[in-house]
């Protein structure tokens, strides 16, 4: 890092000399800060009436040089994670102007920041006075209850306390109060945040799908946190004390992911993003992960590559300076586009160049589709919830292979299998991508082309895994979808799947609502569902279509 950051307006010549040389020195790791550097901090801040502040390394090299107004200063994104495996392996010594020590304001920075020490370096006439640091505890303390505490307060020049030893010792300290699991390292772990306005039981719900979809993306989860809230703040989404308390969760559970369970807007992802040393995205971004991850035909990798590029173009920032520089000339937009412009542009023409090759993709697919029309082969489509059991009913149904696992979205391209009866008459049953709560808009219009297949369907099969406790909201949510993309015209039969987890009770009481129970890895089980099918498909196309009886 080694540089000047903050509100440096107004500093002359020769004050950013004075800063750049106290960058330039060097600290004993023992020390918090040494005497000389404490009395040229002491006097370039009462200089400058400004607080200043020292990012100091375990190794005692200065990272950063902060430059804040009178009364507080503001600690930029910090250049990765230090030398530190809990925290982050910084301390931030900054001044005081007036009277006081650490402040609520430090222990946020401290906590979201995985600071080793926060330190606050009192001021009298220009020189160094006392000298007040805190650090985080691995275990809140039993007495105030508070998860950091403040050291004794000491004159730099009087320190015998080891900095180094009592960082080294926090650490252990923490590793031996959650251990790293060897099979863990390495892996995302992540912390599941939900700040809703709803009932409990609905956040509570939504995060246990949060999580399924976390454990599909190969991401360990550590912790839950829900907080509800009258009114969602409009900055961190929470409150700072909450913020502050999940962060310190983060640094016993050595976790290195924070995943909201509501979209963030832009700004709320870059404020909590500057006030936490943690990774974070929300349920959007872990979708999207998954998706691309799982899409294997070209026309799925586009249409996941548009949904991403959609929605990271609101969220582009502008808080790298190397991304202001002008470029351009004779020719171009006034004095040129700035970096984040360019990056803009790039996208959009991205973004226009795989909608055309979706277009060109959209045409080949009507293409097939006219040719099945024109042999007159009807089309039965699976649709439902992720994970409900769609991929498994189309292997039990035709003997194919296709990948069917206990995830969420383990298949993402549509599969097409066909099945030929006695009469030499076929029909043609697609398995689609599956639906979700909260499935994201950009995601919904890059899948249009694949969705457009179910307008072809003479009849959709809505799978329902009617052992999930959540079956009702999971199946008005797919029914919801339906009506979204003007499906409801279509003959649709309500398929629950899993019946064989059941009681015999709950057997009957859902099958009272006209669906057919089933158990997809049971071929012996699927004759109502195909009798049903027959049925339906015998009303649509008349007797001449009688001969498409479904049989197995």
């Amino acid at each position: 890092m080694n540089t000047i950051s903050g509100n440096t307006a107004g500093l002359k010549p020769a004050q950013f000399r004075a800063l750049d040389r106290l960058s330039s020195r060097r600290i004993a790791p023992e020390s918090i800060i040494d005497r000389e550097t404490a009395r040229q901090l002491a006097a370039l801040s009462f200089a400058l009436n400004r607080q200043l502040g020292l990012l100091i390394h375990r190794s005692g090299q200065i990272e950063g040089v902060l430059v804040g107004d009178f009364d507080r200063i503001t600690i930029p994104a910090l250049p990765g994670q230090g030398s530190g495996k809990r925290l982050c392996g910084l301390r931030c010594v900054r001044t005081a102007l007036g009277p006081g020590g650490i402040t609520d304001e430090d222990i946020m920075d401290l906590a979201c920041l995985r600071l080793d020490l926060f330190s606050v370096l009192n001021l009298r006439d220009g020189l160094p006075d006392l000298l007040r640091s805190a650090h985080l505890l691995p275990r809140p303390d039993t007495v105030t209850g508070r998860d950091w505490t403040e050291l004794p307060p000491v004159h730099p020049a009087h320190q015998t306390a080891s900095c180094l030893a009592l960082v080294q010792a926090l650490e252990d300290e923490f590793a031996r109060t959650t251990p790293l699991k060897q099979a863990e390292e390495g892996k995302d772990r992540a912390i599941l945040v939900s700040v809703s306005t709803a009932p409990r039981s609905e956040a509570e719900d939504s995060l246990r799908e949060l999580a399924e979809l976390a454990r599909s993306a190969g991401v360990l989860v550590l912790n839950r946190v829900i907080q509800r809230q009258r009114q969602i703040n409009p900055r961190f989404l929470m409150g700072r004390g909450k913020l502050v308390e999940i962060m310190l969760d983060s640094v016993r559970l050595a976790a290195n992911l924070l995943i909201f369970d509501q979209e963030l807007t832009p700004s709320q992802m870059r404020s909590i993003t500057d006030h936490s040393a943690l990774r974070v995205i929300d349920r959007t971004q872990l979708i999207l992960d998954i998706f691309a991850r799982r899409a294997v035909s070209r026309e799925g990798k586009l249409q996941v590559e548009m949904a991403q590029l959609k929605y990271m173009l609101p969220r582009l920032t502008t808080r790298d300076d190397a991304l202001s520089r002008l470029t351009g000339g004779i020719g171009a937009r006034g004095p040129g586009e700035t970096r984040l412009e360019i990056d803009r542009r790039r996208i959009n023409d991205r973004i226009a160049r795989l909608s055309r090759e979706l277009d060109q993709v959209g045409k080949e697919r009507s293409r097939r589709r006219e040719r099945r029309r024109k042999r007159d082969v009807p089309v039965i489509s699976l649709v439902g919830y992720t994970n409900a059991g769609k991929s498994t009913l189309l292997n039990t149904l035709t003997g194919s292979g296709i990948l069917a696992e206990d995830l969420l979205f383990a298949t993402l391209d549509p599969t097409s299998r066909r099945l030929r009866f006695p009469e030499d008459r076929e029909v043609i049953i697609t398995d689609t991508v599956g639906f979700i709560r909260k499935l994201p808009g950009d995601l919904l219009k890059a899948f249009a082309s694949t969705l457009e297949e179910l307008h072809e369907a003479d009849l959709i099969l809505h799978v329902i895994d009617r052992a999930n406790p959540a079956w009702q909201q999971q199946a008005e949510a797919v029914d919801s979808l339906l009506t979204q993309l003007d499906l409801d015209s279509i003959p649709r039969i309500r398929v629950l799947n899993k019946m064989d987890l059941l009681t015999e009770e709950e057997r009957v009481c859902a099958l009272q609502d006209g669906a057919v129970g089933i158990s997809a890895t049971r071929s012996e089980s699927l004759h109502p569902l195909l009798e049903r099918a027959q049925a339906v498909l015998r009303t649509r196309f008349g007797k001449a279509s009688a001969g498409r009886a479904l049989q197995t």
